[in-house]
């Protein structure tokens, strides 16, 4: 087994400096969809560094883009783990945001193996980052990375902890729709996650694809941003968390339909594929906000 738990587990966390300029947030925003009317107000806010807004979800590619200098991983490598990267899956995310996220900075990123659980045939390995500000120490974010490691398992340990999906009993308040472009993964993959997966059809094809996938990250920000523009006002302070499981693939070029019920300061989503039947992209999906 390349998983050893203990030492996983009882593993200093890794600290980095993440740095990051308006230019990596304007091609963040861009590899999630943003600027499709260029001379549209609400989505120049996203796309021109004249008052622009940051979204959250830039967090989770804060200081990885091309101009940082890294290279494309051959898998998941740390003290007491070492993955081949035909091996892993994205299977869910969460983000707490604690300060706005400014268009340019500088963060000390702190990452540690928070859990790893016993699927059976696979192992969960969650991933827990905090990012405070270089110059003040005040906390920017935290994020949870779970990641699904197959022929991992078995090992004896926790399977974890057990949540259901469930959905109002009442239609979606708002559906919100996004389109992706046919493109979009060669942009997204350029703020930092240079798996071939979302690049090359014969390796996307030796993964069970029919052609490359867009990254589940992207989703989760397409999402986001569709959720800020449409139920926030434009504003991506107000939201305070955003959690999701993936739970399928989508192809660039393909359709988001984001059902989503408001119950006070908590948003509960579900993201489908209208092209393939409504199936599931995003699941188990909530955001909380601020007033």
């Amino acid at each position: 087994m390349s998983i050893d738990v203990n030492v996983a587990l009882t593993a200093e966390p890794a600290v980095r400096e993440a740095s990051w300029t308006e230019r990596d947030v304007l091609l963040y925003h861009l590899g999630v969809g943003a600027g499709g009317n260029a001379v549209d107000p609400a989505e120049l806010r996203w796309v021109y560094e004249k008052n622009m807004r940051v979204l959250p979800t830039f967090a989770l590619v804060a200081g990885q883009g091309i101009s940082s200098g890294s290279a494309p991983s051959a898998g998941l490598t740390m003290p007491g783990i070492d993955v081949d990267l035909r091996k892993i899956l994205h299977g869910g995310q969460t983000l707490m945001v604690h300060a706005p996220i400014p268009s340019s900075g500088t963060a000390r990123v702190s990452s540690r193996v928070a859990d790893v659980w016993d699927k059976g045939k696979a192992a969960v390995i969650v991933l827990e980052q905090t990012a405070t500000d270089s110059d003040d120490g005040h906390p920017l974010w935290t994020t949870g990375m779970q990641i699904w490691a197959r022929d991992e398992g078995g090992f004896g340990g926790s399977p974890g902890p057990e949540s259901v999906a469930t959905l109002p009993e009442r239609k979606p308040d708002t559906v919100l729709t996004s389109r992706t472009g046919t493109g979009q993964a060669l942009l997204y993959r350029l703020s930092g996650d240079m798996n071939p997966l979302h690049a090359d059809p014969q390796f996307a094809s030796a993964a069970g694809f029919d052609r490359p996938i867009l990254h589940g990250l992207a989703s989760y920000g397409v999402v986001c941003k569709a959720v800020v523009d449409g139920m926030l006002d434009g504003d991506p302070t107000r939201v305070r968390t955003y959690s999701v499981r993936f739970a399928g693939s989508l192809y660039p070029g393909e359709t988001i339909d984001i059902a989503t019920w408001r119950e006070g300061d908590v948003l509960t989503l579900r993201a489908t594929c209208p092209e393939r039947n409504g199936q599931p992209v995003l699941t188990h999906a909530t955001m909380e906000v601020r007033p």
